[in-house]
C-alpha cells in the first residue's frame, strides 16, 4: 500500500476520535447517568489536555526511535483507547478513554506529518502533506458525518468500534510497509531548547491562534444546529461533510504554495479563513445555510493548515519530531483553552458570538503573517542591491 495513502489514514483515525464527539454529544450524555452534552464536550477537552501532555513529552522520542514506530506504538494506544470508548458505562469511563487517546494522538501526528515530510519529493513538500491532510477530510466525511447517522440509527458505540477496527488494519498494514527515514543517534531534544530555534515561535503563535478558532466553534457547531436550531443530528452531520469536503476539494491548490512559497501565501489564506469566520456568525440563525458555508471554512483551513504544518517541518529535519511535538502540544492546549472558554461564551451568547471570537482568534496570525512577508521582501531587496 502506498505510505502517503496509509499517513493519509492514520489521520483520518486520529482526526475522526478528535471531532466525533460534538455531533453526537446529546445522544452519547442520554446513554450515560447525569451528563449533559456540554459534560461530554469536557472529555474532548481532556482528549486535548493530554495530547499536548504527550506531544511535549512522548513525541520527541520519535527523532531517536524512528517515526515509524514511534506511530506504530501510538496505533497500538490508540486501538486501546477506543475500546474503552465503545464500552463506557460512565461519564468518567469514557473521560478516561478520551485521555488515552490523547496520549496516543500526542506521538501519532508529529510521526504523521514528519514521514510526510522525509517521503516527499524534492520541490512537491506541500502537495504531498496536502495529500496526507485529506485525511481530516475522510474524518470529517467518513468518520464525523457518518457517526451521526450510525447515532441515529444504531448506537454511538459502534462509532468508537469501528475506529478501533479501522486502527488495527492500519497497524497490520503499517508492519508490512517500510518507510525511508531518518533517525537521530543523539538523544532527544528538549522542547525548550527546540523552541529557541529561529523562526518557530511565530510559527507556534499563529497554530494557536488557528486551532483555538476552529476548536472553539467546531466543538459546539453541532449542539447549536440540534439543540439551538432544532435540526436531526443525522442532518447536523452534514455540517461536518461540508467542512470535509471544502477541506478535500481545495486540494489541488497546495502546489501554488509550493511555487509561491508559505510566507507569501499565508497573508492571503489567513484573511480569507478570518472572513470565513465572519460568515459563519452572519449565517449562525440560518441552518442550513450555515451547512453549506462550512464548505468554504474547510476550505480555507485545508490552505492554512498546510502552510503551517509546511513551515514547521522545513524549519530542522533533524529535529522534526520535536518541533512537530511542540506544534501538536499548541494545538491541543489551544484546543484544550477554546473549547473551555468557548462554552461560557456559548452559553452566554451563543454562536454567532463565538464564531466573531474565532475570528478575532485569527486577527494577530493574519498580522503577524504580513509581518513576517514585508521582512523577507525587505531582505530580498537587500540582497538584490547588495549583489547589484
Amino acid at each position: 500500500m502506498n505510505p502517503v495513502w496509509l499517513l493519509t489514514l492514520g489521520i483520518s483515525i486520529v482526526g475522526s476520535n478528535s471531532l466525533v464527539l460534538s455531533p453526537i454529544a446529546a445522544d452519547v450524555a442520554t446513554s450515560l447517568p447525569h451528563s449533559s452534552a456540554t459534560d461530554v464536550m469536557f472529555a474532548s477537552a481532556v482528549y486535548g489536555a493530554a495530547t499536548a501532555i504527550s506531544a511535549l513529552t512522548l513525541a520527541p522520542k520519535g527523532d531517536q526511535i524512528g517515526l515509524r514506530r514511534a506511530l506504530f506504538l501510538a496505533l497500538v494506544g490508540l486501538c486501546f483507547a477506543m475500546a474503552i470508548c465503545a464500552s463506557a458505562t460512565a461519564l468518567w469511563v469514557l473521560i478516561a478513554g478520551q485521555a488515552l487517546a490523547g496520549l496516543a494522538a500526542g506521538l501519532a501526528l508529529p510521526a504523521i506529518y514528519g514521514l510526510a515530510a522525509e517521503i516527499a519529493p524534492k520541490g512537491r513538500e506541500s502537495e504531498t502533506l496536502g495529500k496526507v491532510l485529506t485525511g481530516w477530510t475522510i474524518s470529517l466525511v467518513a468518520g464525523v458525518s457518518l457517526s451521526a447517522i450510525l447515532t441515529d440509527f444504531v448506537n454511538w458505540r459502534i462509532v468508537f468500534a469501528v475506529l478501533g477496527a479501522t486502527g488495527l488494519f492500519l497497524l497490520i498494514a503499517l508492519r508490512r510497509n517500510e518507510f525511508s527515514e531518518h533517525r537521530s543517534a543523539s538523544r532527544a531534544t528538549s522542547p525548550l531548547k527546540a523552541v529557541r530555534i529561529k523562526g518557530l515561535p511565530p510559527i507556534l503563535f499563529a497554530v494557536a491562534c488557528y486551532m483555538a478558532a476552529f476548536y472553539g466553534l467546531y466543538a459546539y457547531l453541532g449542539t447549536h444546529l440540534t439543540l439551538g436550531l432544532g435540526v436531526a443530528t443525522g442532518v447536523a452531520g452534514l455540517a461536518a461533510l461540508s467542512y470535509g469536503v471544502g477541506f478535500g476539494v481545495v486540494a489541488p491548490l497546495d502546489r501554488f504554495i509550493d511555487r509561491h512559497g508559505a510566507t507569501k501565501s499565508a497573508p492571503i489564506v489567513f484573511a480569507t479563513l478570518l472572513c470565513a469566520y465572519v460568515g459563519l456568525s452572519l449565517l449562525a440563525p440560518f441552518g442550513m445555510a450555515l451547512i453549506a458555508f462550512c464548505f468554504a471554512w474547510g476550505a480555507a483551513n485545508h490552505l492554512g493548515l498546510n502552510i503551517l504544518v509546511g513551515q514547521l517541518t522545513a524549519l530542522s529535519p533533524q529535529q522534526r519530531a520535536t518541533i512537530l511535538g511542540l506544534y501538536s502540544a499548541v494545538t491541543y492546549a489551544a484546543m484544550f483553552v477554546g473549547t473551555t472558554a468557548f462554552k461560557v461564551v456559548f452559553e452566554s451568547f451563543g454562536f454567532s458570538v463565538i464564531a466573531l471570537l474565532s475570528a478575532a482568534c485569527i486577527a494577530p496570525a493574519m498580522i503577524g503573517a504580513v509581518r513576517r512577508q514585508y521582512r523577507f521582501a525587505e531582505a530580498d531587496v537587500r540582497r538584490i542591491s547588495e549583489n547589484g
